[in-house]
């Protein structure tokens, strides 16, 4: 495995302040991969080993944004318990699922459900207080949410482009969540899909540790602030924030699908 790529300090920089803004962006809406994978390949890393070294660094951004959500009281730690396991199983998986299938059939799926997700964030408005529904009874939203964290981390270790919007756009909607509690229970899913990921690449020796921890260092602090953000700004702003993500990911798969 060739492990003995060169990165140079100033190449290491660049990578740390792009995980530091990916960190940010992940945090509140997902999507932190668009940053940091396409600058990890810009530096010249083998494909396998930007994919590693990206998942090395990115574990510890979704575990800071937990963090800071947990203390916010905005992560169910009900929820909690049923969803990381689940997660954490589903994303082993998805990881074994890529032997059998090529992750490309699954790129014009993922376009046009990332199209609909777009669609239904700009038109669906947040009922007032007093019309908002009941939480759902603990026992079906921990089979609900079992659910979505078995399907969407087997997706994250099978392919993962959008898996924190789809995340929080599922959460909103099959639990009736507002975003930024949604924004919160998706990163218990995120971070135990992330760690079954790292778990993996660190076995097969194609993560650069010399690159990732640096980055993790970024990544870290930018997902506490990301997260801070998302507690303050409320499902307003990461209403905003996941609609900008969203539009990335459809032009980045778009121009993926198109190229072929």
């Amino acid at each position: 495995m060739d492990l003995l790529v060169d990165v140079s300090a100033q190449h290491l920089v660049l990578l740390c302040i792009a995980a530091l803004i990916a960190g940010v962006v992940d945090a509140i809406a997902g999507g932190g991969g668009l940053i940091t994978l396409p600058a990890l390949l810009a530096a010249g890393l083998p494909p396998h080993i930007a994919l590693g070294t990206n998942k090395g660094q990115s574990v510890f951004g979704s575990f800071a944004a937990l963090v800071r959500f947990s203390r916010a009281g905005l992560v169910d730690k009900k929820l909690a318990k049923v969803t990381f396991p689940l997660s954490l199983a589903g994303a082993f998986a998805g990881a074994a699922l890529v032997m059998l299938v090529k992750p490309e059939v699954l790129k014009p799926l993922v376009l046009v459900l990332l199209i609909a997700v777009a669609v239904f964030l700009a038109f669906r408005r947040a009922p007032p207080p007093s019309e908002r529904p009941e939480p759902t009874p603990v026992p079906r939203a921990q089979a609900i949410g079992g659910l979505i964290a078995l399907a969407i981390g087997t997706y994250d270790g099978f392919f993962g482009p959008g898996t924190g919007t789809f995340l929080i756009v599922a959460f909103s909607t099959l639990l009736g969540h507002g975003l930024a509690r949604a924004s919160a229970d998706a990163k218990v899913v995120n971070f135990a899909s992330n760690l079954a990921s790292v778990s993996l690449f660190a076995l097969k020796g194609v993560v650069i540790w010399k690159v990732a921890l640096p980055m993790a260092a970024a990544q870290f602090t930018g997902a506490w602030l990301g997260a801070h953000l998302a507690v303050k700004g409320g499902d307003k702003l990461v209403r905003k924030v996941v609609l900008l993500v969203v539009l990335a990911l459809v032009l980045k798969l778009g121009r993926d699908v198109v190229m072929g």
